[in-house]
């Protein structure tokens, strides 16, 4: 039998979260600044630029995918344990690659590519052992990263990413809702984490009956749980006058919004309750300033000055806010859109920011444990539009 290095499967009708149109104007985007850099293929190895710019979502399981990008072509590199679905699920061609040999996945983009040119890649993703093979396969008179590139361009977003944007926010309303309803004495973390989730993805499936559902996730913490932001999911329970951190991710084709919430259950003592409203104050404080020409160092300095004039900086635990888009906690990041001390991006129209204060008193003091407010916020000609829809703060957040 002749088993082929790679082939084109192609079967179904393509649906994608966007018009085709869409994705030729990123594309066109990424064209200009591949003819500015003198790049003449770029080679994607990463989730959210290959989902950006084709809408293919990957599960990689080990194994590589790709985007080529030319002047005139744009083809997705998938696995044959994905049969047609990548190409189903993407704009542009698509080719399989086979697994009969060792590197198809190369000789599959040296197909599109051709050999001696100047190749695009993600520095910022790629590993050393591809990169290599990068260079073996394809032979290319020179490489340039071009992932600060097309980070650049994901930070600006189209009407139509924003449009999905705001549906996604409105979604983690409904996951902290429901999250709020499940909060008692004695449920456990993943009880209420469950309840959240299950109310995001059967309303994300409402609003987009034709999207795959995957990624959407609660991180719901509890007393000494909450002192950073990430920690996962346990099977504690809640205890009256528990500080708990309400923390909805929906994910929506690779599109990532999030709420996030300080909670008491039943009461909130005193010395809590006074770090509780000073972060408020501080979230309050830090949306006033998301505005065109603000640069994301100047924010950060100013949040900086409210929490030291109040003895509290010294509890702060990460950045002020970050991008929104195609992105995930296992992938992505626009990391020239952080609220941080290093980052002088400025502001433009069609950004979209989160402000997320976070203080963490340590276990021992008064007021001990993780306080975090975040709203979602989309960068406008006047100032701002707050698209996150569930109150905050101890009138609405004093629950069970």
């Amino acid at each position: 039998m002749d088993r082929p290095e790679f082939y084109r499967f192609h079967q179904g009708e393509r649906v994608l979260p966007f018009q085709p149109a869409e994705y030729e104007a990123r594309l066109a985007g990424l064209r200009a600044a591949m003819d500015k850099a003198g790049v003449q293929a770029c080679v994607f190895t990463s989730m959210h630029n290959i989902a950006y710019y084709s809408g293919f979502l990957y599960c990689s399981f080990g194994r590589p995918y790709g985007l080529v990008v030319t002047p005139t072509e744009s083809v997705t590199i998938s696995a044959g344990i994905d049969a047609a679905q990548p190409w189903r699920r993407g704009h542009g061609d698509n080719i399989t690659y086979t697994d009969w040999q060792r590197n198809n996945y190369w000789r599959a983009i040296r197909s599109v590519t051709g050999e001696g040119r100047v190749v695009g890649y993600e520095g910022d993703h790629i590993t050393l052992a591809q990169k290599a093979l990068l260079d073996e396969f394809l032979k290319p008179s020179a490489t340039q990263d071009i992932a600060p590139a097309t980070m650049r361009q994901r930070m600006h977003k189209s009407e139509a990413e924003l449009a999905l944007i705001r549906q996604g926010a409105q979604v983690a309303d409904v996951g902290g809702y429901a999250i709020k309803d499940a909060v008692r004495e004695g449920a456990r973390e993943i009880d209420v984490a469950m309840e959240g989730r299950d109310a995001m993805e059967l309303e994300i499936a409402r609003r987009f009956p034709e999207a795959e559902y995957r990624d959407t996730w609660v991180w719901f913490q509890s007393g000494i749980n909450t002192d950073g932001a990430h920690n996962p999911v346990t099977a504690r329970r809640l205890h009256r006058g528990d500080i708990l951190s309400l923390n909805a991710f929906p994910m929506i084709s690779g599109y990532y919004t999030a709420l996030e919430r300080t909670m008491f259950v039943g009461e909130v003592d005193d010395a809590s309750l006074k770090i509780w409203e000073a972060n408020v104050a501080a979230h309050e404080y830090g949306m006033s300033l998301l505005k065109p020409g603000a640069s994301c160092a100047e924010v950060t300095q100013k949040i900086n000055s409210f929490f030291a004039e109040r003895d509290l900086l010294q509890y702060r635990t990460f950045g002020y806010g970050h991008s929104f888009g195609v992105l995930s906690h296992y992938y992505g990041r626009e990391a020239g859109l952080e609220l941080r001390e290093d980052i002088d991006t400025v502001l433009e129209p069609g950004m979209v920011i989160s402000m997320e204060p976070m203080l963490t008193i340590p276990e021992g003091q008064p007021g001990a444990g993780g306080y975090r407010e975040h709203d979602i916020l989309i960068i406008t000609e006047e100032g701002h539009d707050n698209i996150t829809g569930y109150p905050y703060g101890p009138e609405f957040n004093t629950v069970g």
